[in-house]
């Protein structure tokens, strides 16, 4: 008789590995075979237990190496042959991280599987920046959008409902589309002076910050080359910044918008 196996789906969090839950440790501490992205800091696959199966199957922009139907067959031939399996993801798995669509492949096939939630890339931000995603007077709200659409389609989002000076919002995987995307919120009504911050590598020795404007987004990131993984912070909190000088034209925007 054949065992099938289980996938835990884990979020390994933005980078650091102190920021991974004891749950994601235990589950890696249990896997047989590792199936892990790019994004998945190698201060995190350190922790990996000796002796288990590493899978790459990193996907870089316009360069999937592995596409998405295949790391499905990946996850549910390794645990139909009874291994333990632990999908190994950065961010949080039901954040932008597929982890819902490999999920339902699996379970359609009758494999179980656990998830583990992960500390998003937008928390990282918050903690390692003291930026806050939300603070009374600035932001009542956040909303997370991708920059990216599947196929590298064109991005198809409600400009208008995103143009909301109230809300920050977080733009993950933004780095080849910000010039769009700052261009398309400042038509929908957004000030070109309303403030950005640019994290590449959040929390990770390699961390950096760029602090810009949103008419002026575009031109910053291009010129700074930041490495991806890049997450693009918009919204009046960023001028709580400290570790950088906001520029006054920012600043007055601010206290006018604040009024």
């Amino acid at each position: 008789m054949t065992v099938t196996g289980k996938v835990f789906l884990i979020g390994s969090g933005p980078g650091d590995p102190d920021l991974m839950t004891m749950r994601a440790i235990r589950m890696l501490q249990e896997a047989d075979v590792i199936v892990y992205d790019r994004l998945v800091s190698e201060e995190i696959l350190a922790l990996v237990p000796e002796g288990a199966d590493m899978v790459p199957v990193g996907k870089a922009p316009k360069h999937h190496t592995v596409p998405q139907d295949r790391i499905n067959k990946i996850l549910a031939e390794r645990a139909l042959a009874g291994q333990t399996v632990a999908r190994l993801k950065g961010g949080d798995p039901m954040i932008f991280g597929r982890g819902s669509e490999e999920a339902a492949y699996l379970e359609a096939r009758g494999i179980e599987v656990a998830y583990c939630p992960g500390i998003s890339a937008a928390q990282g931000m918050a903690a390692s920046t003291g930026v806050p995603l939300t603070h009374r007077g600035l932001a009542t709200g956040v909303r997370y959008v991708t920059g990216h659409m599947a196929a590298d389609r064109t991005l198809n989002l409600n400009w208008d409902s995103l143009a909301d000076i109230d809300t920050t919002l977080v733009v993950y995987m933004g780095a080849s589309s910000i010039s769009e995307i700052a261009l398309r919120l400042m038509r929908a009504g957004m000030p070109s002076s309303l403030p950005v911050l640019a994290v590449s590598s959040v929390t990770t020795p390699r961390e950096t910050r760029l602090v810009s404007s949103l008419g002026q987004i575009g031109v910053d990131a291009q010129s700074a080359e930041l490495e991806t993984p890049v997450l693009f912070v918009i919204g009046r909190v960023v001028s709580l910044y400290q570790s950088q000088a906001i520029p006054d034209e920012i600043l007055q925007t601010m206290a006018i918008a604040g009024e």
